[in-house]
């Protein structure tokens, strides 16, 4: 953990879980009201009935503050266990993209700018975002594997890539409607099975020309 983070939580009196509630509830209104780049943690602060000290002793900064009301600690905390290699691919998709559509239009673009112009966050983004996609993916592909779905594990950062890129994609680059998002996932996996089924074309075939861990 960055020293600034570390800082905020060491000694002193236990945080006061109310006070957090009440920082994001402010946080995700405000989002709403005024938009990323206008909120300020003056505003939060008011909005909340809290002190701005009491925010400093939690977040450094706004994007910090943001990145942590919109990524809980509990995204993709266990890796889902539906029986299939597709029921659970579907299901950390669908978190995923929850995750890119549930914050206010133009919180996402805005945040991952902040996140790569600034180091120590973006190495938790890297840590408590892309790494749970990636510890996930792992866990799914060695269970798939396990149970005979696949015969060559698949890269996970590959297939992170395959499916979360997409989504990225049609919302915010193509500004495509949210709402047709079932249909682009659904064609996503499809995708991505056939890629890793056995037999397949795409299919791994022990040439040596996939990419495995």
């Amino acid at each position: 953990m960055h020293a600034r983070k570390q800082a905020g939580n060491q000694g002193g009196r236990p945080r006061d879980s109310r006070v957090d509630d009440a920082v994001a509830s402010a946080v995700r209104e405000l989002l709403t009201e005024v938009g990323y780049m206008r909120l300020t943690m003056a505003e939060v602060a008011a909005r909340a009935g809290v002190g701005k000290a009491a925010i400093y002793r939690r977040h450094a900064t706004k994007q910090e503050m943001i990145f942590d009301v919109l990524l809980p600690d509990q995204f993709l905390a266990v890796a889902p266990d539906r029986g299939s290699l597709r029921a659970d691919l579907a299901a950390v998709l669908a978190e995923i993209a929850d995750s890119m559509t549930l914050p206010p239009q133009g919180t996402i673009p805005g945040l991952l700018a902040d996140i790569h112009a600034d180091p120590a966050l973006r190495d938790r983004f890297e840590e408590k975002y892309l790494g749970a996609q990636r510890r996930t993916l792992t866990e799914i592909l060695d269970r798939a594997t396990a149970r005979g779905e696949l015969t060559t594990r698949p890269d996970p950062a590959t297939l992170n890539a395959l499916l979360v890129g997409p989504v990225f994609a049609w919302l915010f680059l193509l500004s495509e409607s949210p709402g047709q998002l079932p249909a682009l996932t659904s064609a996503l996996l499809d995708t991505a099975l056939a890629l890793t089924s056995p037999g397949s074309p795409g299919a791994p075939d022990g040439s040596g020309s996939e990419i495995v861990t």
